[in-house]
């Protein structure tokens, strides 16, 4: 449960701490427990980066603030105004292209209103923007995570573009610059950022709680690899899997690839291999394999995957990049290879004394490593004890009751809910059906703008008994006030009946567009229509997945078309849509031709064309078409 009173820090962070799946959630989380046990009470603040971007891939976010909330004092949700880059056309990113005003305008007015906080973490140096936002008198701290400088370099021997922010070392220390401690996640890289800013830099690799008692296996059966599906654990966990693959033969271990990075791998389970996705507890992974494997080829920061395995007294074996920061002394985890990974898996495979000195030499390290993380969080507390308590201790205002009595109504075959609540780790409920639309952001019925409450809706079949609840205006209304994310079931995997997903955009006919364009009918024949108009140019940029449907000018019928193509008829031009958050998109003049089904074409012949509405993974946008019939 939160704790009440005492002096308080607020977290900002660009990814979730729950539920726990990737290493920089577990880095978060591992620092806020130990602003807790050092007497803080601790905020968060979600600047919701990763939501975004896993909307973009046509995935629901993993994000729990239900657990969230249970867990901080306070929890704030900041949404992302545009589009967060995965590429730049520059050599580097620079400093703040990922930290839009939005995140500083937060903190001022978060200090405004919290005057008994004493100090701000950000986690990653990309985010730093928002310190110049900090009152004097707060105690500002980087928690970096990695070294970002030149981190693109590392990515050329495999001949992949890195996904994730890279910038220099003159943008990295000025970021660097706005605080006033910097924190490593472990010693090589502390050295680094003292050669580079004059800010004090503490090494502070995470403190996990050991899970359970070393134990040596007799032999391998079975070797593990978790992790979360980032660039470096798939290039490193692919090449090992490949390699295991070719020379595997029955009797031999298993490797057991668990976690997310099991939706991203590009191959499932075969001979030697079995791939799962998520495990609801960790325990369980550790309990159904003998050792761990680290074949980490590229990284920076450091590898919380290793940490966790030791915790859990699993011996490992990995190759040195996986263990930097770890100080190793053992041969088995000072490997050059993947190569040297697996000749070392099958030498020890039936060696009982090898593999019980590999426990012991993986037990001394986590002792090691525990030992210095102590020392290093004391060193980090002492600090932040040192720092002035805040401007006042007034309390904080209790959290706002999100949960309010859904609105539920049957449009003809399909029944509608609206949810709102801060349940956010849902894509299906067993009462209301699919979700279908999350909120993009906070509700004009929320008691502040950073509010995590969001509407929600679901949808089902109509069932005999259903009450008609509110009428099509009304639900209209509540629809047409916000901004709205399509789930991917409706988007991509097209799991609703066609007449429910018809009777679901006629809801969307009104609401806030991500997009807008006015365009006219030039052809319409046996199910197919002709439009010309002004697109955005991510959807000429070869296939993207996307719903279309054709409204009537009514707005009392829809049919649903496929996107059968479109035409560039000039150069792109800037984005003019007033009001639009997005900068990524470019409106395109356009030749579209469109075509229902080969049941629905003369329901496409019979409307009188009003709108064209298209629904991506995470935008709504809405063409107007004008001039009727051709």
């Amino acid at each position: 449960m939160p704790e009440a009173g005492g002096r308080t820090v607020l977290v900002l962070a660009p990814m979730p701490p729950f539920p726990t799946i990737a290493g920089n959630r577990r880095r978060l989380l591992a620092v806020c427990e130990m602003l807790r046990r050092g007497g803080f009470s601790v905020d968060l603040a979600y600047y919701a980066h990763e939501d975004q971007v896993y909307r973009r891939f046509g995935q629901h976010p993993p994000t729990d603030h239900v657990r969230m909330a249970q867990t901080f004092r306070r929890v704030f949700r900041i949404e992302p105004p545009g589009a967060i880059r995965l590429r730049t056309g520059a050599r580097v990113f620079g400093i703040d292209d990922w930290c839009p005003a939005a995140v500083g305008a937060f903190v001022a007015r978060y200090f405004a209103g919290q005057p008994d906080t004493c100090a701000l973490v950000v986690n990653y140096v990309f985010l730093s923007r928002c310190l110049e936002a900090v009152p004097p008198g707060v105690l500002t701290l980087i928690d970096t995570h990695d070294r970002f400088a030149d981190r693109q370099t590392m990515y050329r021997p495999f001949g992949i573009a890195p996904s994730f922010f890279y910038t220099d070392r003159e943008n990295e220390a000025a970021g660097l610059a706005r605080a006033d401690l910097v924190l490593a996640i472990q010693e090589n890289e502390a050295a680094y950022f003292r050669a580079i800013t004059d800010r004090r830099v503490l090494s502070l690799p995470p403190r996990l709680p050991r899970q359970r008692p070393s134990a040596a296996p007799p032999r391998i059966r079975r070797l593990g690899f978790i992790g979360h599906g980032n660039d470096a654990n798939l290039l490193s966990i692919q090449a090992f899997a490949r390699l295991w693959g070719q020379g595997w033969a029955p009797g031999l271990p298993d490797l057991l690839i668990a976690g997310e990075i099991g939706r991203s791998l590009g191959f499932g389970s075969g001979p030697g291999i079995r791939v799962t996705g998520p495990v609801p507890r960790l325990e369980d992974f550790y309990d159904a394999v003998d050792v761990v494997v680290a074949p980490m080829l590229i990284g920076t920061g450091l590898k919380m995957k290793v940490a966790e395995a030791l915790s859990f007294g699993l011996p490992v074996i990995g190759t040195a990049m996986a263990f930097d920061g770890f100080a190793p002394r053992a041969e088995a985890h000072r490997l050059s290879s993947v190569e040297a990974v697996r000749d070392t898996v099958l030498a020890l495979r039936n060696d009982a004394a090898g593999l019980a000195a590999l426990a012991a030499e993986s037990e001394a390290l986590f002792v090691r490593f525990d030992a210095a993380s102590g020392e290093a969080e004391a060193a980090c507390l002492a600090a932040l004890r040192a720092c002035p308590a805040g401007r006042s201790m007034e309390p904080a205002a209790p959290p706002e009751a999100a949960d309010r009595p859904p609105v539920t109504a049957c449009l003809g075959p399909v029944t509608v809910t609206c949810e709102r609540s801060l349940r956010s780790l849902v894509q299906a409920d067993e009462a209301l059906g699919t979700l279908v639309l999350t909120e993009s952001g906070p509700d004009r019925e929320a008691a502040a703008a950073d509010s995590p409450v969001r509407r929600r809706w679901f949808a089902r079949p109509a069932r005999p008994g259903d009450g008609p609840g509110l009428d099509r205006a009304a639900l209209a209304g509540l629809v047409g006030d916000a901004r709205w994310s399509p789930s991917p079931e409706w988007v991509r995997a097209r799991s609703l009946p066609g007449a429910v997903r018809e009777a679901l955009a006629l809801l969307l006919v009104g609401a806030v567009a991500d997009w807008t364009s006015a365009g006219s009918l030039v052809g319409r024949a046996d199910g197919r229509i002709d439009v010309r108009a002004h697109l955005p140019s991510f959807l000429l940029a070869g296939e993207h997945p996307a719903a279309l449907f054709l409204t009537a000018s009514a707005g009392n019928a829809a049919v649903e078309c496929a996107f059968w193509s479109a035409t560039p008829l000039q150069r792109p031009l800037r984005l003019s849509h007033e009001g639009s958050p997005r900068i990524d998109l470019c409106l395109v003049p356009a030749l579209l031709t469109l075509e229902a089904a080969d049941a629905d074409r003369g329901r496409a012949d019979r409307i009188e064309p009003g709108r064209l509405l298209f629904l991506t993974d995470d935008l709504v946008g809405r063409i107007e078409i004008r001039g009727g019939r051709p």
